[in-house]
């Protein structure tokens, strides 16, 4: 067997789980919270007071003007000396999170300004309250849009852990630690964006189904 192919056979399962121990929870985490973040801010763009907007707005703006790595070193690296120390874990998600948040509020804030002023004269027509009409009406038919374009920052997301190589011992950081003892970067780095791929390759699998479930469902609807 070739050195190359025992060292990629031998490396297999160290990077895999270094990717599903940390870099798979570390985008699902970020990812719920982030979208939590990001319909709130849409949500308080679309609908809040003039200084709520500005603040949203503001933060939109910073994180989108910055780079993802600088903001992952400003919390980790650059907290301490304001006396807030965070363990590596914790700093990533925090980072991730308003990133992602950032991101996705201009998905969701599009979406919802897609929907028809008619589905609310709908709503209100039939007695319900602002927040029913969003919870029931509203939100139902922004999700299906939105879910397309969140699943591709969903995917995204998986590759952008690599990133968090600065403070989390994930996929991306496995790969340098065995690359620094075995001497083959070139090999190991293959490998280790075979397993991104990997990654990126099932969650689009799971985007499509998702996608024709949803058209599935619409038409079937718009059938009745």
């Amino acid at each position: 067997m070739p050195a190359w192919l025992q060292l990629m056979i031998d490396s297999f399962w160290p990077l895999l789980s270094a990717g599903l121990i940390f870099s798979v929870p570390l985008t699902l985490i970020t990812f719920v919270l982030g979208i939590v973040l990001g319909l709130s801010v849409a949500l308080a763009r679309l609908y809040g007071p003039a200084p709520l907007v500005m603040l949203v707005r503001f933060y939109v703006w910073l994180i989108r003007g910055t780079p993802l790595l600088v903001q992952l070193f400003l919390i980790f690296y650059g907290l301490p000396s304001a006396g807030i120390v965070l363990d590596a874990f914790t700093a990533a998600v925090i980072g991730f999170t308003l990133n992602i948040g950032a991101y996705s509020s201009e998905i969701i804030r599009a979406t919802l300004a897609a929907i028809p002023k008619g589905q609310w004269e709908a709503a209100h027509s039939i007695g319900m309250s602002w927040p029913q009409a969003m919870r029931r009406v509203i939100l139902p038919q922004a999700a299906r849009i939105a879910v397309p374009p969140l699943s591709n920052t969903f995917i995204s997301l998986v590759k952008d852990t690599s990133l968090a190589a600065v403070t989390v011992p994930e996929l991306f950081q496995a790969a340098q630690r065995l690359a620094s003892v075995t001497y083959e970067p070139l090999i190991l780095y293959v490998e280790t964006a075979l397993i991104y791929l990997l990654f990126s390759s099932v969650l689009s699998t799971l985007q499509d189904r998702l996608e024709r479930r949803l058209t599935h469902k619409e038409t079937r609807e718009v059938a009745l």
